[in-house]
């Protein structure tokens, strides 16, 4: 069986993925859809693609089966939502919802869940950090129980804005056009968790229940203002959860921070841990320690994608076939939306806390996928 897929959003981020959708064996057609017509005829022209649209209106109405939305973050919900309700499969950028108060982003949370298990239909997150070479070596030390039992863990996107070869100012000016200005900076770090949430909740099978987080407010920070459209004075903010295992996580977003940029993580359990920073991936254990070679973490993929892993630690091609074999199959994708709410959600209440100085605070839960 094959399908038929739009990928929605030419932009920096969206054209990335369109080599891998196109050469995908089991994507027997691929629509491409930007609102601007020079980018998307360009596109078209480069990859060979016939079909194209200028808006979501207008793919929405055509009889392609699934959607891949790679779109500014704050328009992920709304989209998501237009293509669920024109019976669309969907591949949903990250963050899951963006760009507004708390309990509004958990009402949305809300909302996708309940609209995705009312229509049946596949909705699957495109986090990175799920098929990072790291947290594939990771989940088959899961799999041989070399771990033991999930005791602590460690993650943390760090992304200075202005680190020099991807500065959050330019990423921002790119991003809202020509209605870019002084208020569009600043967003809340922990609105954008899902780089670092996602390992400790996928490997550790668990989820998040509560939270004390604080935040950092950089000296006369240009960037994280209260003047923003965010409303937002922390540029770095660190968490601490309790698990639903019991285990304990600690997590951090720096976004002013001396560092070349990383998304990384730490893993300890009662037989093993992992640990990985700049300076390369450790396996350890009671009587040591050895360097892991993370060339040798892969899952299959289709030939054509194997020989190009793409971006974001090899991450794409990945992110790619799990989305086409899950529609294709029928299957619940690994970063379905009960998986996808349980990164996201504890970022949103990790920053009221740290707007309340660190109070702990629950976190909400929508359960397990539920069986196909």
């Amino acid at each position: 069986m094959t399908i038929s897929l739009g990928l929605v959003g030419l932009g920096q981020f969206g054209r990335a993925f369109v080599k891998a959708f196109k050469e995908h064996p089991d994507v027997a057609r691929l629509a491409l859809c930007d609102m601007d017509p020079q980018r998307l005829a360009a596109m078209a022209k480069q990859h060979d693609v016939k079909e194209c649209y200028t808006s979501l209106d207008e793919i929405c109405r055509s009889d392609i089966q699934a959607l891949a939305i790679i779109t500014q973050p704050w328009l992920h919900y709304s989209q998501v939502m237009q293509a669920l309700g024109a019976g669309k499969h969907v591949y949903s950028a990250v963050p899951t919802v963006y760009g507004g108060e708390g309990n509004a982003l958990l009402e949305q949370c809300d909302r996708l869940v309940q609209a995705v298990r009312r229509t049946g239909l596949t909705y699957m997150l495109g986090e990175t950090t799920f098929f990072r070479r790291e947290t594939i070596y990771c989940r088959q030390k899961v799999a041989e129980h070399a771990f033991g039992a999930f005791v602590y863990g460690e993650c943390e996107y760090w992304h200075d804005i202005d680190l020099p070869n991807s500065n959050l100012r330019e990423v921002a000016r790119l991003r809202w056009g020509d209605q870019f200005g002084p208020d569009k900076g600043g967003d809340a770090p922990m609105h954008y968790p899902t780089h670092s949430t996602a390992s400790m909740v996928s490997l550790m099978g668990a989820h998040m229940t509560s939270v004390s987080a604080l935040g950092y407010r950089f000296p006369n920070d240009d960037w994280h203002r209260a003047d923003t459209i965010w409303h937002n004075e922390f540029s770095n903010e660190v968490a601490l959860y309790t698990m639903s295992n019991g285990a304990t996580v600690r997590h951090m977003e720096g976004r002013r921070i001396g560092h070349p940029g990383y998304e990384c993580f730490r893993l300890f359990g009662t037989e093993g841990s992992f640990l990985v920073d700049v300076a390369g991936s450790k396996w350890t254990s009671r009587t040591g320690w050895e360097p892991v070679d993370l060339t040798t973490a892969t899952e299959p993929l289709p030939d054509a994608l194997a020989r190009d892993l793409g971006g974001h630690g090899g991450s794409h091609a990945y992110l790619v076939h799990e989305f086409v074999d899950s529609v294709n199959r029928e299957r619940l994708p690994r970063t379905n939306i009960w998986e996808a709410v349980r990164y996201v959600a504890p970022g949103i209440i990790a920053h009221q806390s740290a707007l309340r100085d660190g109070e702990r605070l629950a976190i909400p839960d929508w359960g397990d996928a539920p069986q196909r």
